[in-house]
């Protein structure tokens, strides 16, 4: 029954699913192009855009295009990025130690943009990397990404946040792992805006958290989210304080195509970490399931589907 259930939930999708694929190839001669490239050493700012773009007419190519090469050739700065220690952030210097923290990755995008004459803001604000800061009061913004506009209406403002598109770093920010992930390109709103809180709330585009406080309260949710097209879930508060044996409904808003084949619960850390799949059903574009958590105490739980990290919640279970 659950891969009849499977099959019915991708067909159901298929046509939302496969226009949203097409959108994501189109840009494989652009990105061809720029990894031909290479890191273009010794270049300096202005030169490193005109290359990059100069055989793309297209506004829209020609911001593909830097987000590519930054991703491909900039890596995260963890020491930096740790300390929110923004002085290294020039464009030259990012370009010369080809790195970065969040907000040298914003500006060096910004300033390759505004060479083109597209205009591009920065956006600073707050993100959640660890279920450790679910609910937690913070002293600054964290994170910083970026806004492109290419049209006058407000739906021609876009999404982009090139250092989470260069790579992903463990909870603690002390490894950095090199992985393109175009997602965070024109990315979707929906999803966007349940992992990036603006200091300035009018650059929330679309409906989101209403407040710091909300946003800090909700659950981690992770890159596979854009996958899985996430538009909704339950529990929406991070924290879960749950009773022994007594089960926990989860349920997931899905818009894909993709058919699932395993859902499974990561439990704790370090050395007692475990994983546990569920059973589960398909409903009307939602995926279903409970668990009954039989472990007393506090540690981070991060539901899996097909084996990637969906989102994670700090679980409290007590008699």
């Amino acid at each position: 029954m659950k891969y009849m259930h499977t099959f019915l939930f991708a067909a159901a999708l298929f046509f939302s699913g496969a226009c949203f694929a097409q959108a994501k190839t189109d840009f494989k001669t652009v990105d061809d192009y720029v990894k031909s490239l290479g890191k273009l050493d010794t270049l300096n700012m202005g030169t490193i855009s005109y290359i990059v773009t100069k055989n793309f007419p297209d506004p829209k190519d020609k911001v593909r295009a830097i987000f590519d090469w930054i991703a491909y050739n900039i890596s995260f700065d963890l020491k930096a990025g740790r300390e929110s220690d923004n002085e290294k952030n020039g464009g030259d210097i990012v370009l010369k130690n080809r790195k970065a923290n969040a907000a040298g990755y914003a500006a060096l995008f910004q300033d390759m943009c505004s060479v083109q004459k597209i205009r591009c803001l920065t956006v600073d604000g707050y993100a959640k990397y660890s279920t450790e800061q679910i609910n937690e009061k913070t002293d600054g913004f964290n994170h910083t990404w970026a806004v492109v506009q290419l049209g006058i209406s407000p739906d021609t403002w876009y999404y982009v946040d090139p250092t989470w598109g260069s790579g992903y770093t463990d909870d603690k920010l002390k490894v950095f792992t090199k992985a393109y992930n175009d997602d965070y390109f024109f990315a979707d709103r929906t999803v966007f805006n349940t992992q990036h809180y603006p200091d300035n709330g009018a650059w929330q585009l679309g409906p989101g958290p209403k407040s710091l406080t909300g946003f800090m309260s909700q659950p981690l949710v992770k890159s596979a989210a854009y996958e899985f097209k996430l538009t909704k879930f339950t529990p929406d508060e991070g924290l879960i304080k749950a009773r022994l044996s007594k089960p926990v409904a989860f349920t997931l808003k899905l818009n894909t195509n993709i058919p699932i084949d395993i859902v499974a619960l990561e439990m704790g850390e370090g050395k007692k970490k475990k994983i546990k799949t569920v059973d589960y059903s398909l409903l009307k574009g939602s995926l279903v399931f409970s668990y009954k958590f039989d472990d007393e105490d506090t540690y981070p739980v991060t539901v899996l589907v097909n084996n990637k990290p969906l989102l994670a919640y700090l679980v409290e279970v007590g008699e």
